[in-house]
């Protein structure tokens, strides 16, 4: 009988040490995956580029003045005649669905056409889109130099009325902490936006 009762008291202990250990796996795995970005992210992060610009609100514009934000920075110009404002429509959803958490985000758009982007131009341009939004402009070699440390690119191009502006449109995410954290290419609808931001936002 006492036998009895040894085997079984060594085969229920046996039994919780195996349940413990898959439950301690489980729980390793499952801290161990993240839900995947919708954006292509920098591995690892790094701090993005500091700048100082003139701000469509009047004051200058610096990053290290939205941190404690998530940060949308994208670049164009308010003669775009399609990629811009599409752009800017789509963030303006995405901001408008994340409710009381749209507080905590904030988009920066950068013009490419200082020659007629000044900050009046840029401000009633924007609050078209979003009142929040604040644009940035500035000497073009400060926006060159810019560009250059976001890796963005911009050139004019001559037309038979004037010029437009060929440039990249992707945009940046940006985390609280000042940190790249992902590069969403144009064409993306607010859903990934959305998708993004929340995860950017409980980390």
């Amino acid at each position: 009988m006492r036998s009895n009762l040894m085997r079984l008291n060594r085969a229920a202990t046996l039994l919780l040490s195996l349940l413990l250990a898959s439950a301690a796996a489980t729980t390793s795995a499952s801290e161990g995956v993240r839900p995947a970005f919708k954006a292509g992210v920098f591995d690892p992060p790094r701090m993005a580029p500091e700048f100082s610009l003139h701000g469509s609100d009047g004051a200058e514009l610096t990053l290290a003045r939205y941190r404690g934000k998530i940060v949308l920075m994208s670049f164009g110009y308010t003669s775009c005649a399609a990629v811009c404002p599409i752009t800017l429509a789509t963030l303006a959803e995405a901001r408008g669905s994340l409710g009381p958490a749209a507080d905590a985000v904030q988009v920066i758009y950068v013009t490419v056409d200082p020659e007629r982007d000044d900050t009046d131009r840029l401000k009633d341009y924007l609050e078209a889109f979003d009142p929040s939004f604040v644009g940035a402009t500035g000497k073009p070699d400060a926006l060159a130099a810019m560009r250059q440390n976001y890796g963005a690119t911009a050139r004019k191009q001559v037309t038979s009325d004037g010029y437009v502006m060929d440039h990249s449109s992707s945009i940046y995410l940006i985390d609280r902490n000042g940190k790249l954290r992902a590069l969403m290419p144009y064409g993306h609808d607010a859903e990934d936006f959305v998708h993004d931001i929340k995860l950017l936002l409980v980390q």
